[in-house]
């Protein structure tokens, strides 16, 4: 088999997403580490009156190109921005446009989806289901196709306990749903959502899994691959460690937990969170169109089963398995990185506790959450300025529930296919497109993850850690301060004003210097 270097080279790639997350990372590895493609086609929508054209320029603008353009200055001529809504009939696709990608294009990547996990079932089902059926239509209009790459998510079916890399069946019949939808308002909708939904806990899951079954059985004679990531994190080493660019999944808690406005979180400490570093999804879904696609060309070449793939493969992008990583583990990270190199202006010092049980998280929740935010904003009322806490906090804990789901709960994922995936892989390529998760530092990775979404998503620069430290000083003696006279009032109020709270009092007293003398007495004749 040819390197993935020498399979992608003189080919035509079309990226749907590509001005997503995942998309951009896809988009910056494909031409820095295959420079021999021909040309990589994005599909994109003109977007607050930018042309397609003009949002591609800006996209490639930014600090996750700099590696790219430094090996590969001209490498923007590589790319093709192409005008097309994927929520439209014929992907809104000009006669042009169309004829163009079905007489060249080589590989698909179809990343574009709904990343929202509460979106209205009629909009998950245009973006996730509908977007995909598009797609693989074009798809089989494609004279020189080699392979489609059709990327879902591990959660598809997590109303199951162990998830093979098989396509399961779906929970409901997805043209019959298509149908339904047609004729029904949004409230009748809304309504039946919950019942169609099942033990799933969100549109995005369900849609996600009707998105899986609709590929296998409209894929024909495709030659189709599905790569299925967990929860996508900063990169762990390309272009560069910790880049993200969002706050999206849980860089919005990280940043939350930061500030110190996030204090208490509903998960499992023993509970697997299943991370994956984005370019380790990248690195996946470039190898698996790779061998896919040579695959085929290996059939073509022994004239043997032209008409039809094999079965579609499906790779679990996961590290649960492999090199588990737990909740727990991730708060104490947080709350270490965040202390040592603090984000600008925090709120309070960052201290999250995930607590499993729900009546202790709602507790804490209002005590530490709730109360605080609304005297800091009574506060901003009292000196004329608008409030806002209450507001970052509704939204935080929206966010938080939409996530509880998926932090007090672990699955197990077989990764067969992807471990079967990196033994085809020759010795450069395993260097080049790493994806062994078994040589994932977590520590280091959390660290850089933080800090990344300290450069890159809130652009602080690491000039103005030393103020930043010397504020989180400041909210330390603030603290202190406030527990101090927070102790007074109390022996104030109950102890000074009570024979029975001072006779306790003593006795606790008494018994802690007893302890102490003991100690002390031990430590001496010990020596």
């Amino acid at each position: 088999m040819v390197t993935i270097p020498e399979y992608y080279e003189g080919k035509n790639v079309l990226i749907t997403g590509a001005t997503g997350f995942m998309g951009k990372v896809l988009l910056e590895k494909l031409l820095r580490s295959c420079p021999g493609v021909k040309a990589a086609y994005v599909l994109v929508r003109p977007k607050a009156g930018q042309a397609p054209h003009t949002r591609i320029s800006d996209m490639i603008n930014c600090k996750l190109f700099d590696r790219l353009r430094e090996e590969q200055p001209d490498f923007g001529e590589k790319i093709v921005a192409v005008n097309s809504d994927l929520t439209q009939p014929d992907l809104d696709l000009s006669t042009d446009d169309k004829e163009t990608l079905t007489g060249c294009v080589n590989v698909v990547f179809h990343c574009a989806a709904t990343i929202r996990f509460n979106e209205p079932l009629k909009d998950a089902m245009q973006l996730n289901v509908l977007a995909t059926q598009k797609m693989v239509s074009l798809a089989h209009s494609m004279k020189h196709l080699d392979v489609f790459i059709h990327v879902s998510t591990a959660y598809a079916h997590c109303d199951r306990e162990l998830i093979e890399e098989v396509v399961y069946p779906p929970p409901v019949e997805y043209r019959k749903l298509i149908d339904t939808l047609e004729w029904m308002d949004d409230k009748l909708v809304s309504l039946i959502t919950p019942k169609l939904l099942g033990e799933r806990p969100n549109t995005y899951t369900f849609t996600k899994a009707l998105a899986e079954h609709l590929v296998q059985q409209e894929s024909g004679n495709l030659n189709i691959a599905i790569v299925r990531p967990s929860i996508v994190g900063a990169s762990w080493k390309e272009p560069f460690p910790g880049w993200i660019d969002n706050f999206n999944g849980p860089s919005g808690i990280f940043i939350a937990a930061g500030k110190g406005i996030l204090r208490t979180m509903r998960a499992s400490n023993n509970a697997v969170a299943d991370l994956v570093p984005v370019d380790v999804v990248i690195n996946t879904t470039l190898a698996a169109a790779w061998y896919s696609g040579s695959q085929r060309h290996a059939r073509l070449d022994n004239h043997t089963n032209t008409n039809r793939p094999r079965s579609l493969l499906v790779y679990n992008c996961t590290t649960g398995g492999i090199n588990p990583f737990h909740w727990g583990e991730v708060e104490y990270c947080i709350n270490m990185t965040f202390k040592t190199n603090p984000l600008e202006q925090a709120f309070r010092r960052p201290n999250v506790n995930l607590r499993s049980n729900p009546f202790t998280n709602q507790y804490w929740t209002t005590v530490s959450h709730t109360l605080p935010a609304l005297l800091y904003d009574g506060f901003l009322m009292l000196m004329g300025q608008k409030p806002r806490m209450m507001k970052t906090i509704t939204r935080l804990h929206k966010a938080m529930m939409v996530l509880e789901y998926f932090t007090s709960h672990s699955w197990v994922w077989n990764t067969d296919n992807v471990t079967m995936l990196m033994n085809q892989m020759g010795a450069e390529d395993k260097k080049v497109f790493n994806f062994d998760v078994r040589q994932l530092h977590w520590a280091e990775y959390m660290e850089n993850y933080c800090m990344g979404t300290k450069k890159y998503v809130l652009n602080e620069e690491l000039s103005g850690l030393p103020a930043a430290r010397k504020h989180l000083n400041k909210l330390r003696n603030i603290r202190y301060t406030f527990n101090t006279i927070l102790v007074v009032l109390i022996w104030r109020i109950f102890i000074a004003r009570s024979q029975m709270a001072r006779n306790i009092w003593y006795f606790v007293v008494s018994l802690c210097f007893k302890f102490l003398s003991y100690f002390r007495a031990s430590s001496t004749m010990r020596y």
